[in-house]
């Protein structure tokens, strides 16, 4: 898991960690968090009831490049140390609640649910190393045109933990082709928000038959000079939550994250 020194100076930012998790508790922002608070780590995150906490443990240990960890909480506990004033129940611009395996509802706080029997996961996200990008001058269009990334579910099974099993989600940035060797280098030295790209080109490898229609996220074109990069990511607990139909499970909304305090070193 990450070291969890907390820096109080912030790196490259369009606006600071602290700030938006206090709109998002406020609600005045509910968007996406990509290009928000850069060079602070974000995070997906994963509630369940301590009944399959073990499972879930296990399963983000084998299986670090989708669900690298951060923190995991105490039972009851929604203030995660790396985040000292933070509340992970209404901290995040919206959530996704699944019950008997399927997806509920999406709402923008999870007060009225909480249990003292929750144990709560925050993994890393690849949103966290975009400012290691743009410190580079790698174009993320995703960023310059305020979209989200692209995320796909793919054909690549994860390895099951007890209950736990499901599919690897991943997400897609265009890169320009002379750029990738270089982004490869520069996202390896972050395996704590997913890393090195697991796949670079050909989609169909992964089992994704159109870019254009992404599962989660939204749809940016490929244009002639780029190339589709692929990383592991943070949604793959969702389509568990699903595959493995978890009784109750909360995560975040897809590409609404939790902004830590860690500094993206």
């Amino acid at each position: 898991m990450i070291n969890l020194t907390i820096s109080t100076a912030p790196a490259l930012h369009l606006s600071s960690a602290g700030e938006v998790r206090s709109l998002c508790r406020s609600g005045g922002f509910t968007g996406k968090t990509s290009g928000s608070a850069l060079g602070f780590i974000q995070a997906n995150l994963m509630i369940v009831p301590r009944e399959y906490a073990y499972d879930f443990l296990l399963f983000c240990q084998r299986n670090p490049k989708p669900c690298p960890l951060i923190e995991i909480l105490e039972t009851g506990n929604p203030a995660p140390h790396c985040a000292p004033e933070a509340d992970l129940r209404t901290d995040l611009p919206a959530y996704r609640v699944f019950r008997d395996g399927k997806f509920q509802e999406e709402r923008s706080d999870i007060v009225d649910l909480w249990q003292d029997d929750f144990v709560s996961f925050l993994i890393g996200c690849s949103y966290s190393f975009e400012a290691a990008l743009l410190r580079n001058g790698i174009q993320l269009r995703h960023i310059e045109n305020k979209h989200d990334v692209a995320m796909y579910r793919t054909n690549r099974k994860c390895v099951s933990a007890g209950k736990m099993k499901g599919d690897m989600v991943v997400s897609m940035r265009p890169i320009k082709s002379r750029d990738v060797a270089q982004v490869v280098e520069i996202c390896a030295r972050y395996p704590d928000v997913h890393g090195a790209p697991v796949h670079i080109g050909h989609p169909h490898a992964l089992g994704i038959e159109n870019l254009s229609n992404p599962d989660f996220g939204d749809s940016i074109e490929l244009l002639d000079d780029e190339v589709p990069v692929f990383w592991a990511c943070g949604v793959t607990p969702q389509i568990v939550a699903l595959e493995s139909s978890l009784p109750f499970c909360i995560t975040h909304s897809p590409g609404k994250m939790f902004i830590t305090d860690l500094p993206l070193k």
